[in-house]
């Protein structure tokens, strides 16, 4: 097996550590994943380094947890993983569809698991409280940033486009958070609002957003979406064949990607399932950096270098959260789909629509659009015979209908 670095944005696990014993597992769904796979953390880690005994990390962890749900009125616990057979008919598919339903988690979507995660590491290295965070974003990510800030006490920017919601502005405004628009500066290339975010980094602000290009223990905390999988998985007794997650700035599939293969490492999984990272149509710079990549004689070596992703010019979709012009958290996700088997989903707005429409008429879920993209993914391959209709396929509904 190639194996990722640091440097190719792969955090991993630390040495050592084992899979929480049956005792824990059995009958722990509402256990907070920060303390049921803590020992998988690098926050842990530092803080056993630094002092900490498990039982004062723990207490750290359900403190924090109890403010975010004074905050929130939600706090973090293992999220459903359920089979959905009325939506897969609706489909035109046999097998077995599951999805790993987000949308009642903290803020409303998987964010803040990643902020979460960051929020622990600023607690256990003694981060000053009165530095500020910072963040670009304009949806899930921002309301999460927003909602673990306040509940640490910590001052938050958030860049967001002139196009922003005005619904989510106001609640970022409710939950505190400084609110900076960013317009577009003559012939200025890339993300205006994360260009800001960067300036407001060089300024001395600490990256708190969902790039582990900027800030790599984002994928710390994100890794307990995959771990939760993972337990999902082989209490269910089988493991999917394929597995389905939409795309934008791509921690989520990396986190998902590197706890998945921490229990493949560990012996939990006995294989992985083919996985397949959907996109957008009208932003597709995954795709484009995939077949650059795969095309080459050694596709592995190929991912040394950044040069295959590059912004896609004039992003659209209604799935909005899910419009990033660069995936910034690339290499992961393409190194997966090299080594596990699977391919990039082209969604059209189409299927996007299709997918947002049968998840509200044949679950009892309400996701955004953005939330649904991934079975968008299903539904293409489907449709474009890549999909065998008997396969037990999973993929991720990750935000609410706001």
């Amino acid at each position: 097996m190639t194996l990722l670095s640091l440097e190719h944005g792969w955090l991993g696990s630390p040495s050592e550590v084992s899979w929480p014993s049956m005792d824990l597992m059995d009958g722990s769904l509402e256990l907070n994943p920060f303390i049921k796979f803590r020992s998988f953390l690098w926050s842990y880690q530092n803080a056993v380094k630094n002092g900490f005994t498990d039982s004062e990390f723990v207490d750290l962890v359900s403190r924090l947890d109890d403010s975010i749900k004074q905050v929130d009125g939600t706090s973090f616990s293992h999220t459903p993983f359920d089979s959905y057979s009325d939506l897969n008919s609706s489909i035109g598919r046999r097998g077995s569809l599951w999805i790993k339903n987000e949308t009642g988690n903290v803020s409303g979507s998987h964010k803040a698991r990643h902020l979460f995660g960051l929020a622990l590491h600023f607690e256990v290295d003694g981060v000053p409280s009165d530095n500020p965070l910072a963040i670009a974003s304009c949806g899930n990510a921002a309301l999460g940033a927003a909602v673990v800030a306040k509940a640490v006490n910590r001052p938050l920017l958030v860049h967001v486009p002139e196009w922003a919601d005005p619904v989510i502005l106001s609640h970022l405004s409710d939950l505190g958070a400084e609110i900076r628009i960013c317009e577009r500066r003559e012939e200025e290339q890339g993300d205006p609002c994360f260009l800001r975010f960067r300036e407001a980094v060089d300024r001395g602000a600490i990256p708190f957003g969902c790039q582990g290009t900027e800030n790599i223990f984002t994928i710390d905390g994100g890794r307990t979406l995959g771990f939760e999988l993972a337990q999902d998985w082989k209490s269910n007794g089988y493991i999917p064949e394929h597995l389905f997650i939409q795309v934008g700035g791509g921690a989520l599939a990396s986190s998902v990607i590197q706890a998945l293969n921490t229990a493949l490492d560990l012996g939990v999984l006995e294989n992985l399932p083919s996985f397949h990272a959907v996109q957008s149509a009208g932003c597709a710079p995954l795709n484009r950096a995939f077949n650059i990549v795969a095309s080459l004689e050694d596709p592995f070596e190929g991912l040394d270098s950044d040069d295959p992703m590059w912004a896609w010019e004039n992003p659209n979709s209604v799935a909005t959260g899910i419009l990033d012009d660069v995936v910034y958290d690339w290499k992961p996700i393409v190194w997966a789909m090299l080594q596990m088997g699977g391919s990039p989903v082209i969604a059209s707005e189409e299927a996007i629509t299709k997918a947002h429409q049968l998840v509200h008429s044949h679950t009892d879920i309400s996701p955004c659009i953005t939330g649904t993209s991934g079975l968008a993914g299903v539904i293409t391959n489907h449709e474009n015979g890549l999909l065998d209709t008997d396969s037990h396929v999973a993929v991720l509904i990750t935000g609410t209908e706001r």
